[in-house]
């Protein structure tokens, strides 16, 4: 294919994903479905397009799947999981082991019995590995668009459960996957996989987190630019680096796990003292959300709906007793011993939603053994699990959350992300006085402003005071304040208006302007300077005008 209709149909599909995503906040459904449903519409057998290069898929899938599992470890509040911490460690280890073992049991009794289609132990333990871990994304997707706070640090669980449970579910289908691929593989090589699997990729993922961390301190590097830029680095490096070893000696079993790694990097950048952290967990985010719209575009071209009806009655089977028996009854045995409430154990049970990881293991799995391997297969039959999981168990935790009392209305859910901003912090205000300054001539113990504004500096005469009550602000003083930051930048959008001298608003006062309902003017550029308007403002030519409009309540989603 051309790259210019490459090119033309990535523009396309992204398009699509921005404008599904904002349907998706109004049908009050998981985003992620919609993405798949593009897949399939620009498929063979749909659309046309003829893909099934399993290869391909691996390597852009994998790369996505760096960036979500970093961005699960760098977003998750360390403190705010720290009263949940062993049950987390315990549910994303002993939880997606015994899952995986249980699950795998179970489809080899359902295959076998009940399908009659002769599958083997190993073969349905690499079943039960590929689904074994739940979905970071869709689950820190869910929290934040509903503002689901949930009691007994429940969302911190969940959170922390999800961002680190896809490295035992990878090791365990890696482990599976060589079984049925490599002749001769036995129980020597499948303990020194698991052991270099764990140690290489914490060894790596520790050094390179403490590593990132001293750069990020140390030296004068822009956050905003280099500074996302080297923790993305580190991040693509702690999933490669594991893995040298492998390539070095030509042995698959020594290699360690690039995603362990990758999740430790980021829970140790997250937590850490580096600054502008909101700005970084923003653009990760952003990252994360186009890595998202690619696996599952992926994941639904790659899919051919005319064969799923073979597979979708084993995967409804599958994802039954994985959502109603092995997920509540592991869950329940291994939070009992911390004396977790019901209402917590049935949330957690209820919240193990499938996704990105299980559809990426599922490839890969697929590319080592080859499509035919399986009775059924793996792919489609992955791809129809993961479906029934996000638009069931995703589309229900709200009401499953209200249901079993476990809404907590008094906090916010925000708090146990790392992108969340306290409301005491502290943005910066550059305040210029002339003489019709309504501060001008006072002492600034009698200037008339908010008890949370405080005056830090003033500029004066090319030098700088740092102020006391008893300051009188003079003409041309520059005061810079501090004040508390407004955290809900998504609740309104920012534009700029360039007037022209033919613009219908030149020559007007503000007051007069037909301005748009719910639209205000902020600041008004002008030359080599800036003013915040008042009513009586007239707008000049070649002025720019910042405008800011409001979200209306149906917008906001309240």
């Amino acid at each position: 294919m051309n790259y210019v209709l490459v090119l033309l149909l990535v523009g396309v599909v992204i398009l699509l994903c921005v404008f599904v995503g904002r349907l998706s906040e109004k049908l009050k459904i998981p985003s992620l479905i919609l993405f798949i449903g593009i897949g399939l519409l620009f498929g063979e057998d749909v659309g046309g397009i003829e893909f099934d290069n399993y290869a391909f898929a691996e390597t852009a899938c994998s790369i996505c799947l760096i960036f979500v599992i970093f961005y699960g470890g760098f977003g998750t509040n360390f403190s705010a999981a720290r009263p949940v911490l062993g049950q987390a460690v315990v549910l994303s280890f002993a939880g997606t082991a015994l899952t995986a073992g249980a699950l795998g049991a179970a489809v080899y009794v359902l295959f076998n019995f009940v399908f009659g289609a002769g599958i083997g132990w190993i073969e349905s333990m690499l079943i039960g590995s590929v689904v074994a871990s739940t979905d970071a994304a869709s689950v820190f997707s869910i929290l934040r668009a509903r503002k689901l706070n949930l009691r007994y640090h429940t969302a911190s669980l969940l959170e922390m459960e999800s961002g680190s449970n896809d490295p035992m579910s990878y090791m365990l289908t890696m482990l599976f996957a060589s079984l049925l691929a490599v002749e001769g593989y036995g129980g020597g090589e499948a303990v020194l996989l698991l052991v270099c699997q764990v140690g290489f990729g914490a060894a790596i993922g520790v050094g390179l987190g403490f590593a990132a961390i001293f750069v990020l301190k140390k030296l004068p590097m822009s956050v905003g630019q280099g500074g996302t830029i080297f923790l993305l680095a580190v991040a693509v490096l702690a999933y490669a680096l594991p893995q040298i070893p492998s390539v070095a000696s030509g042995v698959a079993a020594i290699s360690g796990n690039g995603y362990l790694a990758v999740y430790i990097c980021g829970i140790m950048a997250g937590n850490s003292g580096i600054g502008k952290k909101r700005e970084i967990s923003k653009f990760c985010d952003n990252l994360t959300g186009i890595a998202q719209m690619m696996i599952f575009f992926l994941l639904g071209l790659l899919a051919t709906p005319s064969r799923l009806p073979e597979v979708m009655l084993p995967a409804l089977l599958v994802f039954v007793v994985l959502t109603v028996l092995v997920r509540p009854i592991v869950v329940t045995g291994l939070l009992l011993p911390f004396k977790a409430k019901f209402g917590k154990i049935f949330v957690v049970s209820w919240a193990g939603l499938r996704g990105v990881a299980s559809v990426v293991f599922a490839i890969t799995a697929t590319g080592m053994i080859g499509a035919d391997a399986l009775p059924y297969d793996l792919f489609n039959l992955v791809f129809c699990i993961v479906l029934l999981s996000v638009v069931v168990q995703g589309t229900l935790l709200p009401a499953v959350s209200r249901g079993t009392k476990m809404i907590d209305t008094e906090g916010t859910v925000m708090r146990t992300f790392n992108d969340y901003g306290e409301e005491d912090n502290i943005g910066f205000i550059r305040i210029e006085v002339g003489e019709d300054h309504p501060w001008f001539g006072s002492r600034l113990k009698d200037a008339v402003m908010p008890k949370e504004f405080l005056v830090l500096l003033i500029l004066r005469g090319g030098g700088a005071t740092v102020p006391s009550g008893e300051t009188r602000i003079e003409k041309g003083d520059v005061l810079v304040c501090a004040a508390p930051g407004f955290r809900n930048e998504d609740d309104f959008g920012m534009y700029e208006e360039q007037i022209g001298a033919r613009h219908k608003w030149a020559g007007r006062r503000v007051r007069d302007l037909d301005l748009p309902e719910g639209t205000l003017i902020a600041m008004i550029r002008r030359g080599d300077g800036t003013l915040v308007p008042r009513g009586d403002t007239v707008v000049e030519k070649n002025d720019t005008l910042a405008l800011l409009r409001i979200r209306d309540v149906s917008d906001s989603g309240a």
